[in-house]
């Protein structure tokens, strides 16, 4: 496969350039040139097959012919001791259980895929490099546990002061080693903004070996489809007919990760795009105007993206056209008040806690089934709502809002003892710079 920057179709590289690059040298995301189809490969996936083997196959099919054989297969074995769960709730209902890696979240998906991909690469090439990332709460965590001790990586991450809850703080902060914290005195969107002028400062890029684990990275976005192919996999063959999505979404690295997947061939009727206020997609699909702002802070904070940076790759997926995107994407948002009262509506009727982005996942869905019943025809549409984090790496907004105490799983318990280590930055890109140069 070759990768192309959504900015200009003559900037291209191959996957193993691509990741260590991070952001193409225009700024823009590399995402591929050609959508290769992989239908062939989806069909010889039989149900009762593992994530290590749905996943396995994919990757092979996309990177072995530029890697070599074998090279996918190591990636995925030294990436996945862990793997999703898919839960049924109702007929036609299903959770994506995507919370069961190290950090409790999906994004320990990506991030322990790019890992064994960069030292991978970094280690035939003899080299290191420096990944630095932007994170509203979830990526962070993953990117530092899949990284940490990486022999040929250092890692810089950046989290927004006071707008991370304290577990995912924790989980960033206490690693030590290759990986270093930047709390920063602003949004995540300035954060992400900080990031992006470094990527484009060749100097310093260049001194530091930059690279990025943000879904901005391609290698953390392509793997995030493997558990898509996975939970198509794993459905009785009946309820795969007419099968949606839905995501809760920030920065849409999530749900154009699915978009690359049926592209690839997978069979998905569509997609829910989920957000919380910050709905700039939802009314990006209702009016067929892009107007990104601040982003605002809600409870469901990994969400808290005001100017997601995938929405250019699904720009790209579906070339500019909104009701080219509107035909496999619908869109919805939940207030906070509406996500509290969901985290309360699924306990009470199945005894399950969810954390908050699954819950805005969960109310955007109930809504939108009717709307899908009707489009869908015969037979009745199969929905998977991803569950993106453990309810307790939200433990107080669950608790209050169940009513019931959140049990934590022993690596979350195991975090309130460690201690925080970060370097507080304003922030100004001046400060960021200086911080990097002398590190």
């Amino acid at each position: 496969m070759r990768f192309v920057s959504t900015r200009s179709k003559d900037i291209s590289a191959g996957f193993s350039e691509a990741i260590l690059k991070g952001l193409a040298p225009d700024g823009g995301l590399f995402h591929p040139a050609v959508q290769p189809d992989l239908a062939g490969v989806f069909a010889n996936l039989k149900g009762g097959i593992s994530f290590s083997e749905a996943a396995a196959a994919t990757a092979a099919a996309l990177l072995d012919d530029e890697m070599g054989a074998g090279a996918a297969a190591r990636i995925v074995e030294r990436a996945f001791d862990f793997s999703p769960r898919l839960r049924e709730l109702r007929e036609g209902l299903y959770l994506l259980e995507l919370f069961h890696g190290p950090t409790c979240a999906f994004k320990d998906f990506g991030a322990s895929f790019l890992a064994a991909a960069m030292e991978e690469v970094l280690a035939a090439e003899e080299r290191s490099a420096t990944v630095l990332v932007a994170t509203s709460g979830d990526t962070g965590s993953a990117v530092a546990r899949a990284f940490h001790g990486c022999n040929h990586i250092r890692v810089v991450i950046l989290y927004p002061s006071g707008r991370v809850s304290p577990l995912q703080e924790k989980q960033l902060t206490t690693l030590g080693g290759n990986v270093t914290a930047l709390e920063i005195q602003g949004s995540f969107d300035e954060c992400q903004h900080l990031v992006k002028q470094a990527f484009v400062d060749e100097e310093l890029r260049s001194r530091l070996s930059l690279t990025s684990a943000n879904s901005i990275n391609l290698g953390r976005l392509l793997p995030q489809a493997f558990y898509y192919v996975f939970a198509w996999s794993a459905l009785p063959a009946g309820a795969r007919k007419k099968l949606y999505f839905c995501v809760p979404s920030g920065n849409f690295g999530n749900l154009t990760a699915g978009v690359y997947a049926w592209q690839w061939g997978l069979p998905v009727a569509g997609f829910i795009a989920a957000t919380n206020r910050n709905d700039v997609v939802p009314r990006y699909l209702e009016s067929g105007r892009f107007t990104p702002g601040p982003s605002l802070e809600t409870i469901s904070n990994a969400m808290d993206v005001g100017n997601p940076s995938n929405f250019e790759r699904l720009q790209a997926v579906f070339g500019k056209d909104p009701a080219a995107m509107r035909a496999m994407i619908r869109g919805g948002r939940a207030s906070d008040e509406q996500t509290r009262d969901e985290i309360a509506r699924v306990y009470a009727e199945h005894g399950l806690l969810i954390d908050p982005h699954t819950a805005v996942g969960l109310c955007v869905e109930r809504r939108l089934r009717p709307q899908l019943a009707s489009s869908a025809g015969s037979p009745a549409p199969t929905v998977i709502v991803l569950a993106t984090a453990h309810p307790g790496k939200f433990e107080e907004i669950v608790s209050r809002a169940a009513g019931a105490p959140v049990e934590l799983p022993a690596v979350l318990r195991a975090l309130r003892t460690k201690r925080k280590a970060a370097v507080l930055l304003d922030g100004s890109y001046a400060a960021l710079r200086n911080f990097l140069l002398s590190f």
